[in-house]
């Protein structure tokens, strides 16, 4: 029986492939590369246009994202129209777990493929050889695929378990809900999905900036550090250290196009 993983993101497809290749396997591997967590998600699955236009301003960008994302809802749909087993990888983070129920949503009426292989923050201490000696932890024990050695998926991949029905028809209903609340980020607290603003990722990018110069990337480090309820990626750190230039709110030696190399202060 053919079976094919899902992953949220190129990291953790890596180190899955890897593991799999470890314990020869021939399985497929799948990345989904959007950060469901932020952005508007309203239409989604209907059309790339307005995911593409957010990433574009959010990456400072002209590039055709359009078509990226036209090719990860193609790669669903023909999840759905196989017949392979599907394997979703998540961790305890929103956009993992957005991934989770984006693929319930799709797969809703196939359920017996459906599966999941679960990660949580004590699976960092999983004993394996490639292990980090010293795992990330965060304080809000946020934890995603890709932080995970492939020796310590190895020995998760027996984990892997059907999900029920019941629970499928819930993730699915779980995401059309997400998609239609018209959100700027969605939140995951006590395993639930709640929405959210960029208002506390600016205040917090503020409180860290100082009023002497400091670089950019010591503000947006410091942030992504930050409890949010969902993992806050260096690109939307910047992004909105960007917008908060632009809104006047922090100034700039350099330019906000290069704003990586800039440095920030109050």
């Amino acid at each position: 029986m053919t079976t094919i993983h899902v992953t949220n993101g190129d990291s953790a497809a890596l180190s899955l492939t890897e593991a799999l290749r470890l314990a020869d396997r021939p399985d497929r591997v799948i990345p989904l590369r959007d950060d469901l967590a932020v952005g508007p998600l309203r239409d989604a699955d209907d059309t790339s246009l307005t995911r593409a236009a957010f990433w574009r301003q959010v990456l400072n960008s002209t590039n055709d994202f359009e078509d990226e994302l036209e090719a990860q809802q193609a790669l669903l749909t023909r999840l759905v129209r196989g017949d392979a087993q599907i394997v979703v990888w998540h961790g305890q983070s929103a956009a993992d777990q957005l991934t989770l129920r984006r693929v319930a949503y799709h797969l809703r009426n196939v359920p017996q493929r459906l599966n999941e292989a679960k990660l949580n923050y004590d699976d960092l201490s999983i004993e394996a050889s490639d292990a980090h000696s010293d795992p990330l932890r965060r304080a809000d024990r946020a934890t995603a695929v890709g932080m995970f050695s492939p020796g310590q998926l190895l020995k998760k991949l027996p984990s892997a378990a059907p999900i029920s029905v019941l629970r499928i028809s819930r993730l699915a209903l779980e995401w059309q809900e997400a998609k239609h609340a018209s959100a700027e980020t969605r939140r995951l607290r006590d395993n639930m999905l709640v929405s959210g603003s960029w208002f506390d990722v600016d205040e917090a990018l503020l409180d860290l900036a100082s009023p002497e110069w400091q670089p950019a990337r010591r503000i947006a480090g410091g942030a992504m550090a930050r409890r949010f309820d969902f993992l806050l990626s260096n690109s939307i750190a910047f992004w909105r250290c960007r917008e908060l230039v632009t809104a006047g709110r922090l100034k700039i030696r350099g330019t906000p196009s290069d704003i990586v190399q800039a440095e920030l202060r109050r």
